[in-house]
């Protein structure tokens, strides 16, 4: 299975014929999930002793499997946070994977993490940390998160040995991503949550006051959002930095999905106070256009990361060696093994320039606001709260829950759009709602308006 021969040539030719036809598709088909049952019925056993080939294997994908999938890239493709990798990024993930080359240390790597690292310092930019900043490519931004917080507590305990064994505790807002309440669970750590749509400093010093002398002491860190995914509301960074300053609190910014609109001029000034964060998220696959999976964290001191993550065995003594070594993207996150995942960013980055990624960024935003002009004006929907970044809360009018998931059930069955609704609180009312997140810049007014009319 390892030979080059006429079939490898052949499937070659295949794959790359369906990824091209992919990648300039202009109107792709929106999948729908097929129950398992059902796919096991038209697939049959694909694993065998024998294989069943490659030609029927890539039929059965092309034919059923991808047909079950959604495609992130979906013009209409409106919920949750969609992507729209850049067709340049498709390509070039292409040829990261037939480069094979192990992105974990610098003996291996060297020149895909030198690249990955050109990607990494604009991110780092954009951030406006200071010098000395730096951050490595993760998955996604729950090991990002993960990553900061390993960091931020090994830190906490390093300055006092009785915290060894003390249980951690950090503080986070009720609208943080749910990947706060994963990293907490994974890593034994409590979170205090304030419940606010939008943390102000006054509200996190508010809280420590309150606090007992017992839980300050066990409080690391606070994570602060950089725009929430379910509304795109970004908190007071400033005020919390003021606050995390005083305390001495490591001030971490989970910036996932909103840290992409750093780019952006329009709304740079939402984000005033995330240069003085102690570490960031900022996930490349969302509003970045990078293909699954690019997430990305970023230290204000990488040394303290280093610490807390650069793994040690036998076998690894050789990949310190000063005569082979250099930035090792492993001592900076959980993970080891490791793909370059930063390369097709920064193949799309070094072909379009970053002009190019503040214009798709800004029409998100533009796209937001065209909705949200569209909602005020039809009759039987209502804005929720003005949009945000590149989202929309909206409603229809005299819904119930269960007629907001029947029609997202008939768009995204008939092909049409998949746009799902969430839940909004206002004070202690909790509704269902509907939501437009943007991330498509092929996306158009049409479009939204196309989706509106089905809610008549």
């Amino acid at each position: 299975m390892h030979n080059v021969d006429l079939d490898l040539v052949e499937m070659s030719l295949d794959v790359i014929k369906y990824a091209i036809a992919r990648i300039s598709d202009s109107d792709p088909k929106l999948g729908f999930p097929v129950k398992a049952e059902e796919l096991k019925k038209l697939v049959g056993e694909t694993i065998t002793p024998k294989g069943i080939g490659g030609e029927k294997a890539f039929k059965l994908f092309r034919d059923v499997l991808v047909k079950a999938s959604v495609p992130i890239d979906h013009p209409r493709h409106l919920a949750f946070v969609p992507a729209s990798p850049t067709r340049s990024a498709v390509m070039f993930d292409l040829v990261t994977s037939a480069t094979s080359v192990h992105g974990a240390f610098w003996l291996e790597g060297a020149g895909c993490i030198f690249a990955e690292n050109q990607a990494m310092e604009w991110l780092v930019s954009l951030t406006g940390m200071p010098a000395g900043s730096f951050g490595v490519f993760t998955s996604g931004g729950t090991e990002a998160n993960l990553s900061a917080m390993v960091a931020a507590r090994e830190y906490w305990r390093s300055l006092d040995e009785k915290r060894r064994v003390q249980r951690g505790l950090v503080i986070a807002s009720s609208g943080a991503h749910s990947s706060v309440k994963a990293m907490a669970r994974v890593i034994d750590t409590d979170i205090l949550f304030i419940d606010t749509d939008r943390l102000e400093g006054s509200q996190l010093a508010e809280t420590l006051v309150k606090m007992s002398a017992a839980d300050r002491e066990r409080l690391f860190a606070v994570i602060a959002t950089g725009g929430t995914t379910n509304a795109g509301i970004i908190d007071n960074l400033a005020g919390i930095a003021d606050v995390c300053g005083a305390e001495n609190i490591w001030m971490h910014v989970d910036a996932a999905y909103g840290g992409a609109a750093l780019a952006a001029p329009s709304v740079r000034h939402l984000f005033t106070g995330i240069e003085r964060a102690d570490s960031a998220t900022i996930d490349p696959h969302k509003w970045l256009f990078a293909p699954y999976d690019c997430g990305a964290v970023i230290y204000r001191r990488p040394d303290l990361a280093k610490k807390a993550h650069t793994q040690e065995g036998s076998y690894l003594d050789y990949f310190n060696d000063e005569r082979v070594t250099g930035f090792n993207p492993s001592d900076y996150q959980i993970q080891l093994t490791r793909r370059v995942r930063g390369l097709p960013l920064w193949f799309s980055l070094a072909m379009h320039g970053t002009e190019r990624y503040t214009a798709a960024i800004e029409r998100g935003i533009e796209l937001a606001k065209i909705a949200g002009r569209l909602i005020t004006e039809t009759p039987y929907t209502e804005l929720v709260r003005e949009p945000s970044l590149s989202c929309v809360l909206y409603k229809r009018l005299g819904w119930s829950p269960e007629e907001y998931s029947a029609w997202t059930y008939r768009n995204h069955k008939s092909g049409f759009a998949l746009v799902a609704p969430t839940h909004w609180k206002t004070g202690t009312n909790h509704e269902t709602v509907s939501r437009f997140c943007f991330i498509n810049p092929d996306t158009t007014e049409q479009d939204i308006k196309d989706i509106l009319a089905t809610m008549a």
